[in-house]
C-alpha cells in the first residue's frame, strides 16, 4: 500500500491539495548525522522552475518532527511534513464528472466511491514523491558512508537523445497544448558484491517496484534492458576481468542472479508524457452521460520527466540501502575456501 522496505522503511502519506505531505522512515540507524538543511539540495532538484515544469510553487520546507535529537538520528522512526500552501483547488473540480484520460480520476472514484480527495490528483499526484525524496537523501547518506553514490538525468525527451533540443520539443508540445515524456537513467556507483537475493527479492524486484512507484513511469529497464533480446550471448555476457569480479563490459547493469556483482548498477526509467494536457480531449463525462471534449484547468508539467532524476535516485538509494541492512545483518559461519 503506502509503506515498503525490509528493514529500512518508508510510509508516504498526504494529498496534493491537502494541509501537508510527508513520510516517515523507520529502521535508520541511531547516530547519522542529520538536520533539515540536508535535504534541501535534493528538495530544490525535484522543485518546478526551468521551462516545461509546472507553475505551482511550494517552498517545500521540510520540518523534521521526530527520529533526530541534537542533529543525529536516534534510531526511533522519522518523521518529516511539508505544508501546502500553494493550492488552488477550484481548478478540478469540473474533474469529478468529467474524469481526465490517463490519469488516476477515474479509477479512484471507482475504487474509493467517491470518496477519494480528487483536488490536484490527491494521493495519487505526483507532490507525494516529496516523501520520497526526502527517504532517498537519508538513503545516500547512510550509503556514502560504505563508498556508494548514486546519480540520474534525463537522456531523452519526445524519444529525441539530443540534449540540445529537448528545449525545443518542450516548446513546441506546450505550444499545441501537449506535452512530452522522456528517459531517465540512473546509476550507482562503489556497490559491493552481494546485496540482493534471488528471485523475489532481486535487486532488480525491488528497485523496479519502487521505479514503478513513481508517478508516470512506465517502463524500467536494467543494463542492456530490452536491446538484450537481440543479442546473442556472446555479444551480451560480461567477461569477468578480475578476482574482485569486475567486468569488460556491464550488459547486465551490474546484477547477475538478483544480486549485485561489484559493477555500476544502470537502470533507465520510461516517463509517460503528462496526462494533464491544456488541448480538448473527447472523454466520457458522467454528469452529461456521454462523450464531450474536456479542457484540463489548473497548474501542470510539460514534461514531468525533467524533475524525475532526483525521484529515480531516491527510489534506487532506498532500495540499496535496505539491502545494505540486510546484508549486514545477515552474517555467515564462516568462509568456504
Amino acid at each position: 500500500m503506502n509503506t515498503t522496505g525490509t528493514l529500512f522503511r518508508i510510509s508516504l502519506f498526504g494529498e496534493s491539495h491537502g494541509s501537508s505531505v510527508g513520510v516517515t522512515v523507520d529502521g535508520i540507524p541511531a547516530g547519522l548525522p542529520l538536520c533539515e538543511s540536508d535535504l534541501l539540495a535534493d528538495l530544490a532538484r525535484r522543485k518546478p522552475g526551468a521551462r516545461g515544469t509546472t507553475p505551482r510553487r511550494e517552498t517545500d520546507t521540510p520540518r523534521i518532527v521526530s527520529g533526530v535529537f541534537d542533529k543525529h538520528t536516534t534510531g526511533a522512526p522519522l518523521t518529516v511534513l511539508f505544508d501546502n500552501d500553494n493550492t488552488v483547488s477550484g481548478d478540478y473540480s469540473n474533474l469529478v464528472s468529467h474524469p481526465r484520460p490517463g490519469h488516476s480520476d477515474f479509477v479512484a472514484r471507482v475504487k474509493y466511491g467517491g470518496f477519494n480527495d480528487y483536488r490536484g490528483g490527491g494521493h495519487f499526484s505526483g507532490r507525494i514523491t516529496l516523501g520520497l525524496v526526502v527517504a532517498g537523501s537519508i538513503a545516500k547518506k547512510m550509503l556514502s558512508r560504505y563508498g556508494v553514490a548514486i546519480s540520474a538525468g534525463v537522456t531523452a525527451v519526445g524519444g529525441c537523445d539530443d540534449q540540445g533540443r529537448f528545449a525545443d520539443i518542450i516548446e513546441e508540445a506546450m505550444a499545441h497544448g501537449d506535452s512530452v515524456g522522456g528517459i531517465v537513467e540512473c546509476t550507482a556507483t562503489g556497490v559491493p558484491v552481494g546485496w540482493g537475493e534471488p528471485f523475489f527479492d532481486s535487486v532488480e524486484s525491488r528497485m523496479s517496484h519502487l521505479l514503478f512507484s513513481i508517478p508516470g513511469v512506465r517502463g524500467v529497464e536494467f543494463g542492456e534492458g530490452f536491446a538484450s533480446a537481440a543479442r546473442t550471448g556472446s555479444q551480451h555476457n560480461d567477461p569477468i576481468a578480475d578476482a574482485a569480479g569486475h567486468t569488460v563490459t556491464n550488459h547486465a547493469g551490474g546484477v547477475n542472479g538478483g544480486i549485485t556483482n561489484g559493477n555500476d548498477i544502470v537502470c533507465r526509467i520510461a516517463v509517460k508524457p503528462t496526462s494533464s494536457i491544456s488541448a480538448p480531449q473527447d472523454t466520457y463525462d458522467f454528469s452529461a452521460d456521454t462523450v464531450a471534449p474536456l479542457r484540463v484547468r489548473g497548474r501542470h508539467d510539460a514534461c514531468i520527466a525533467l524533475r524525475v532524476p532526483v525521484i529515480a535516485e531516491a527510489a534506487v538509494a532506498v532500495v540499496l540501502a535496505d539491502l545494505m541492512l540486510v546484508a549486514l545483518s545477515a552474517g555467515r559461519f564462516s568462509e568456504k575456501r
